[in-house]
């Protein structure tokens, strides 16, 4: 793939990042309101729903959805239209499954979530279901490399859930209400993706076919396991946090997940727009090219996502007492065990194994880890409260991580070292350990409100972690990145 190509797809993952990054803020800036405005046992009960729908997102959908990102770069306009149709059609009752699944009808349903869904009514199943369905607009514009469109849709949507929620939250101060809010910003969003069908595809037949939902469902199926046992093996240490503490106290262990977001946006917003690439590029036979792509994808998450997770390691403690207040402080050793295993969540290799159709390895190896991680959060969990409960994810994600090198190298006949620019990926850890370290300790000594150490650590960090770059070799990275930003601008 020639340069202009590969800075095409740098701008415009750029483009997707910029919106992803302003979602994760407004997000990230709407619990300020929520911890304020709730009490914590209702703070608690707002975050076991989203760890309850976020766990459904995992297994009933099937991973119909982002298997568009393989199917449409391939397809003619007619074929494309009924993957379209049929994704729709399967998400309808992966969501009436999903809304079943959290209702006070479901008879296995977890004790701290019936009590979410019993005090609640139609609310809780009413979003699961609009939840799901509405999903498909976060992948399908972009695997049509409409990017514009998708970040558009992505800043406007956000914003429309932060206010709405925010504002019922300090007007009424209930949850029951903030539940409604959420659903009315939902049924916006379903709305959002039936109008760009419509526009896009039109609507109308045929919803399916038995030769092309077969095609869709060998390629998402393994994926789907893949990715269920992936996610259940990130969410586990939540649900033994939720079982073993009170729910406040899982509210605190939740808000320490907050960093995996983060890392998944950056990763998500490069992926995504190299993945239809990556794909022509294999169906070409040109391995060496597709490796470059996600070689190049995962070099530019790391020059963002390190410094973040450096820095939110050092400043936990005033981050969390500025956005959360200091009745959450006990999330800080747990934000800090996650920021080490999410180093390695940078090097992203699931988009390789998707090309290759490796799905049915990867559904093995998260099974495998799964089962070693989930006995060592509980037993440390146990020994040492919650941020014993993190233990598990961390260790599994170096593991899987060691075990898809393997497979890649093999099936591209290429050696681990030369899988990943990895003096590229530890220079930039290392500049960014540098600059967080050296910024930690020059306010060491320094009395200050949160505010103010968070914002004095960021202009130091910030100041520091250019030159580091430069220390550690790093200086072509970062001017690839200000040229891509340049040539965006001018775009």
């Amino acid at each position: 793939m020639n340069a202009a190509t590969t800075a095409s797809l740098a701008r415009r993952a750029l483009s997707l990042g910029t919106a992803n990054a302003i979602d994760y803020g407004l997000q990230f800036l709407l619990p300020v309101v929520l911890t304020r405005t709730l009490d914590p046992h209702s703070f608690g009960q707002y975050r076991l729903l989203w760890l309850a729908v976020s766990t459904l997102m995992l297994v009933t959908p099937m991973c119909m959805a982002p298997s568009l990102y393989y199917f449409l770069p391939r397809s003619d306009r007619a074929t494309q239209r009924i993957y379209v149709n049929q994704t729709l059609v399967f998400l309808v009752g992966a969501g009436i499954v999903s809304a079943w699944a959290v209702s006070a009808w479901d008879p296995f349903i977890p004790r701290s979530l019936a009590d979410v869904a019993s005090g609640h009514g139609a609310v809780v199943p009413a979003f699961a279901l609009a939840w799901i369905f509405a999903s498909t607009l976060d992948v399908l514009p972009t695997a049509e490399e409409r990017v514009g469109w998708q970040a558009r849709a992505i800043v406007g949507l956000s914003a429309l859930r932060a206010v709405a929620l925010s504002a019922v939250a300090v007007a009424t101060h209930d949850l029951y209400a903030v539940l409604w809010a959420l659903l009315g910003v939902t049924l916006v969003k379903a709305g959002l993706l039936l109008w760009y069908v419509a526009s896009h595809h039109g609507i109308g037949g045929p919803v399916a076919r038995r030769d092309t939902f077969a095609a869709q469902m060998r390629q998402a199926a393994p994926f789907a396991l893949s990715g269920a046992l992936h996610g259940v093996r990130q969410q586990a240490d939540q649900w033994i946090a939720a079982a073993l503490f009170s729910v406040a106290m899982f509210a605190s262990f939740s808000i320490a997940t907050v960093l995996a977001p983060l890392v998944q946006i950056f990763r998500q917003s490069v992926n995504n727009v190299f993945l239809p690439a990556m794909s022509r590029l294999q169906s070409t036979g040109d391995v060496k090219g597709m490796l470059g792509l996600n070689n190049r994808a995962n070099a530019m998450v790391a020059l963002l996502a390190y410094p973040l997770l450096a820095f939110a390691f050092v400043f936990a403690a005033p981050m969390i007492s500025l956005v959360y207040t200091r009745a959450y402080l006990d999330a800080v050793p747990v934000l800090r065990i996650y920021s080490v295993g999410l180093v390695a969540f940078v090097v992203e290799l699931t988009s390789i194994l998707f090309v290759l159709k490796q799905g049915p390895f990867a559904a093995r190896v998260n099974g495998l880890v799964l089962l070693y991680s989930v006995p060592l959060s509980w037993y440390c969990a146990t020994r040492w409260g919650l941020q014993g409960a993190a233990m598990g994810s961390v260790a599994a994600i170096y593991g899987e991580r060691l075990l898809s090198l393997s497979r890649i190298a093999r099936l591209t006949n290429t050696s681990v070292a030369r899988l990943q620019n990895w003096t590229t990926l530890a220079g930039i850890l290392a500049a960014a350990a540098m600059a967080a370290a050296a910024s930690g300790a020059a306010l060491a000594g320094f009395d200050l409100a949160p505010f103010a150490r968070l914002a004095a650590g960021g202009v130091l960090m910030a100041a520091i972690y250019v030159p580091a770059l430069f220390l550690t070799g790093q200086r072509h990275e970062l001017l690839d990145f200000f040229s891509a930003l340049r040539s965006r601008g001018a775009a």
